[in-house]
């Protein structure tokens, strides 16, 4: 169907000119005279006016209904009130019908009963303008990495390693539910891959090969985590952005990270105004100057030892208590950035006993080159660390852990041909558009949420 964009004639020369336009009825407004439609076809985040002459048209009662689909003709003037172009209907035609019960109307609906309707609710203002920001974020991330010349590469869905060393991973099978076997082992031998397999929590390792090849790559991909919460920070599914770089040590994956944090805090802020405002004026208020503030602030830098020290002396009462040796709460977090240091910080040279294994352990025997980002607001964004390049140091850090060497060799051979300092980190994307849009619920930002117990 030959039609125009909305988004081209709000932001184009249309003047005069007749087009034909397809979207979904948003509003109606009827007077003895004229009725008026706005319609929106998803490509912008504003909607087009139509004029309809009653005099001149027969208008559909249909066509009027809050989520009807239409297809309209007409020419393109300048509006009676205010800045802008509306468009003065020749022709309005019924393409789908929207009857009286359906889910989105003119009052404000919540998010809970929003998330009920997965399949609706990018039709509200709320959620059109939250994919609209996670799309040109995506884009930006993209094109930081782009520009500075890394390579993007696309790690396994499927995997036979538990990168975080953690056990929560789901399980991948073609086995029939009510499968016998003597034992674990001819359980897996019978299986797909002749092995125990599962959905991968991170493209790390195998991002560390490629890095070790091309200096600088990137994923930006799926991953899966069978972990079993149910808070408003954390999915089964969840998109994650993971740089990994050769010749780089923790200073350096920190710069690379603020750097890429501001970039696309910048690109969403200049490319999404409309969106921006809506979230500024609806959602967060003053969410534009806080993210403007961490565009141009230098982020803070803690030694975890500090921050124990700093929240021990606290004039808060944390639900978890806090000693060294412990790992941070969202609670602590938010107090460090949200009371203490009012922008990024962060947190460096954590306890090796609460961090995964592939961390280069630091000369004092008790921490490692680590480091979580945290933001104002969310806590931690971002998870950073040098990698371990001593071969004798990496194997013993696997074996205290009781981890299955046999499938890592391949990583385990990293440190043996060739092996340089790297660093790298993971950004959990979903937590960012949280982060820039100011919503309060991971669920609101990602299309099908999963979690435990949903999977609509």
């Amino acid at each position: 169907m030959k039609h125009t964009d909305i988004v081209e004639i709000l932001k184009g020369d249309f003047l005069g000119k007749r087009v034909t336009v397809c979207g979904w009825v948003r509003t109606f407004r009827d007077s003895a005279q004229v009725a008026f439609l706005e319609l929106s076809d998803g490509t912008s985040f504003s909607r087009l006016q139509i004029v309809v002459d009653k005099s001149a048209i027969a208008l559909d009662g249909e066509c009027t209904k809050n989520g009807a689909s239409v297809c309209v003709k007409g020419e393109i003037v300048k509006a009676f009130k205010g800045e802008g172009v509306e468009l003065n209907a020749e022709e309005v035609v019924l393409l789908g019908a929207c009857p009286s019960d359906y889910p989105i109307q003119k009052k404000r609906t919540s998010l809970e009963f929003l998330r009920g309707i997965p399949h609706l609710r990018l039709r509200t203002n709320t959620f059109n303008a939250v994919f609209r920001v996670r799309s040109i974020a995506a884009q930006a991330v993209h094109r930081y990495f782009h520009e500075r010349h890394y390579v993007y590469v696309n790690t396994p869905i499927i995997t036979a390693s538990d990168c975080e060393g953690a056990g929560e991973m789901f399980r991948v099978t073609t086995q029939p539910f009510d499968a016998k076997y003597a034992s674990e082992a001819e359980y897996y031998k019978n299986d797909f891959f002749g092995q125990k397999a599962g959905l991968s929590v991170s493209g790390q390792l195998e991002g560390e090969v490629a890095a070790t090849a091309f200096s600088k790559i990137y994923t930006f991909g799926p991953s899966f985590r069978a972990e079993n919460s149910n808070t408003t920070r954390h999915l089964a599914e969840f998109w994650h952005i993971e740089p990994e770089v050769a010749f780089a040590e923790l200073p350096d994956i920190m710069e690379i990270a603020e750097e890429m944090i501001k970039y696309v805090i910048r690109a969403v802020l200049e490319e999404c105004p409309d969106e921006m405002n809506f979230f500024d004026s609806f959602i967060e208020k003053g969410l534009k100057d806080k993210l403007w503030h961490v565009v141009n602030s230098e982020f803070g830098v803690l030694d975890y030892t500090d921050a124990i020290g700093i929240l021990q002396k606290a004039d808060a009462q944390f639900s978890y208590p806090v000693e060294w040796g412990c790992d941070l709460q969202t609670e602590h977090e938010k107090y460090l950035t949200d009371v203490v240091m009012q922008k990024p910080v962060f947190i460096i040279n954590y306890p090796k006993e609460i961090k995964s294994f592939y961390m280069k352990q630091n000369s004092d025997g008790k921490t490692v080159a680590a480091t979580d980002l945290l933001v104002p607001g969310i806590g931690e964004i971002i998870g950073c660390s040098e990698r371990e390049a001593d071969p004798e140091k990496l194997l013993q850090a696997m074996k205290i852990r009781n981890m299955d060497l046999s499938s890592y060799r391949q990583y385990l051979d990293l440190r043996k041909f060739g092996t340089v300092p790297h660093s790298g980190f993971g950004l959990g994307f979903e937590r960012f558009v949280m982060y820039v849009t100011g919503m309060e619920n991971i669920r609101d930002v990602t299309l099908f949420p999963r979690s435990v117990n949903n999977i609509m």
